[in-house]
């Protein structure tokens, strides 16, 4: 019995545990496409390749699986924005792109690129298929290399006559998953849990933070045990947001130096707990002033490459980070804790800053930023989707909005690439399918993807997009006239994105008074198909954009 290469792929996949691709049509991928549709896959197709990466890439955050997509060579080339994206955000994506003829490589033939070289500085690894017999194996190779370690996007070549070969079936060789891909949990050595206990136990002013590798499992019961036995206060990021809900009593909320004030308190810390959170800018690499130099670190690390970078770290422990938690928070629970002041003091400057943004949501008009953020706040639901794209309106909302369950409220990757959040809110309505899905973006950043509206309306997918509208690249149009008193090529037009909206079929409205905004959104959350709201709101810079004026102003970096 033969086989050809696209029946070795879809086997391949299915291996995996892959059941939705993301992709758009192209001569290069007709064949896999044909047997894909023939053999019960879930395709999404997208209006642009790298909106379908980013769809891959928040599907893959969102279910903890591989994230599939699949080009032809010119669209491969408009992926790799997505990407970078995806490797900067740590997202297991297996990118596979058509080619034309492998025989005629070399020789001018259409569409000729180097898909392999362009693709390796984006990703974790990227390789060419040039027999179909290797396809298992090097699919099992991908797909290993994006799991391992720090978590990233790989790449496979294969040309459009791998595609087509036809090989003997007994010439192949399937590899299980389980068999190659670890099973057991990597935990740490017992002395460095017992020295870890020691240093959290003598600590005055100890500091947990969870970063993106704390999501790479379904962790949620191992940190929440930790921090109920420690008593021991804990901040989220990134994919890490909701891992333990920001309502807990002993976790206190995001960790983000410039939109959550409480976070700024780390530079008082003399123990930090590093849960898969990188020693990176966002914490000051791990140096003073945001470290102290007598603080005690203590490092758990999916990658032995990242531990102890930037800063030598008191204790690294190698492995994955739910189970190390919960070797903690067993050794942890042999001892007697206590809540100490400084949780109090976390609590109070909580408190503090939460009185202090509100204040912000006063009913005017053109809106604010956070009348929108509050109003969304007092219809929102435990197990809603919240995804977060833009600049000065959208921080107001990530410094607001809580983060309640695991995988259920994302922004940028701190790469900072706009246009992410409608094609992310596509794919999180995909993942979970029964919860409501908010995509909360700029005007300028919206229209990165704008397009991917229709992807939604034709799949039938019912995100409801808060548009905050103020007619221009807010963050960056504040920052200038912050520094320069000036704008320069960050004004746009007062677009009516709500027509857009109605053009491609979903439900658009425009708001343009406080009053209208709720009443509007109860009709786009019952409108029973994807939902628009063009909100005009007024330009305020945010805390972020402040910090970054006046950091220039007294001669430091942005």
């Amino acid at each position: 019995m033969t086989l050809t290469g696209s029946q070795l792929l879809t086997r391949a996949l299915r291996q995996e545990g892959v059941d939705t691709v993301f992709t758009l049509a192209g001569d290069h991928i007709l064949p896999l496409l044909d047997l894909l549709a023939d053999e019960g896959f879930r395709l999404i197709d997208c209006r642009h390749e790298q909106a379908a990466v980013h769809m891959a890439d928040a599907w893959a955050r969102m279910t903890g699986r591989l994230g599939v997509c699949a080009f032809t060579t010119p669209g491969h080339a408009n992926a790799l924005p997505g990407l970078v994206n995806a490797l900067a955000a740590e997202s297991p994506v297996l990118n596979i792109a058509g080619s034309a003829d492998l025989r005629n490589y070399h020789r001018g033939i259409m569409q000729e690129i180097d898909q392999v070289g362009l693709a390796r500085p984006a990703t974790k690894g990227a390789w060419l298929v040039h027999d179909a017999r290797r396809i298992p194996d090097m699919v099992a190779t991908a797909v290993r290399t994006a799991f391992e370690g720090r978590r990233g996007p790989v790449h496979l070549t294969v040309p459009v006559d791998v595609q087509t070969q036809r090989v003997e079936e007994s010439e192949v060789h399937f590899y299980d998953a389980a068999a190659y891909r670890p099973q057991a949990p990597r935990v740490a050595a017992p002395q460095q849990i017992d020295e870890a206990i020691r240093l959290l136990r003598a600590a005055e002013r100890p500091l947990v933070i969870a970063g993106t590798a704390a999501a790479y499992g379904a962790w949620t019961p191992e940190l929440q045990r930790f921090i109920e036995v420690t008593r021991l206060p804990l901040m989220t990021e990134e994919a890490a947001r909701g891992i333990v809900s920001d309502e807990h009593p002993y976790c206190l909320g995001f960790f983000d130096l410039s939109q959550h004030q409480p976070a700024n308190l780390i530079r008082e810390a003399d123990v930090v707990l590093l849960l898969g959170k990188l020693l990176d800018f966002t914490v000051g690499f791990g140096l003073p002033p945001i470290v102290a130099e007598r603080a005690k670190v203590i490092q758990i690390e999916p990658s032995g490459l990242q531990a102890g970078r930037n800063r030598g770290v008191d204790i690294a422990m190698v492995g994955d980070v739910g189970p190390i938690v919960a070797q903690l928070a067993e050794r942890a629970a042999s001892h007697e804790w206590h809540e100490l002041p400084w949780l109090a003091r976390l609590r109070e400057a909580r408190a503090a800053e939460r009185v202090r943004i509100e204040a912000f949501a006063l009913p005017e008009t053109p809106l604010r930023s956070m009348f929108v953020h509050r109003t969304l706040a007092a219809m929102l639901r435990p197990d809603d989707v919240l995804v977060f794209d833009g600049g000065d309106y959208a921080y107001y909302g990530r410094a607001y909005l809580p983060a309640r369950m695991p995988r259920s409220w994302y922004y940028l990757s701190n790469l900072g690439m706009l246009g992410q959040a409608l094609p992310a809110a596509i794919a999180a309505k995909l993942a979970q399918p029964g919860s409501r899905v908010f995509c909360i973006t700029g005007d300028g950043a919206f229209g990165f993807n704008a397009m991917e509206l229709d992807t939604a309306v034709r799949h039938g997918l019912d995100i409801v997009v808060l548009l905050g509208n103020d007619a221009a690249w807010g963050i960056d149009k504040n920052i200038q006239l912050g520094l320069y008193g000036k704008a320069v090529v960050t004004d746009l037009a007062p677009t009516r994105y709500d027509l857009v909206a109605q053009g491609l079929g979903a439900h658009g409205e425009l708001v343009e008074r406080p009053e209208q905004l709720a009443s509007a959104l109860e009709r786009a959350l019952a409108a029973g198909k994807p939902a628009l709201l063009n909100i005009a709101v007024q330009s305020q810079i945010s805390m972020r954009a402040q910090g970054i004026v006046d950091s220039r102003k007294k001669g430091g970096a942005f």
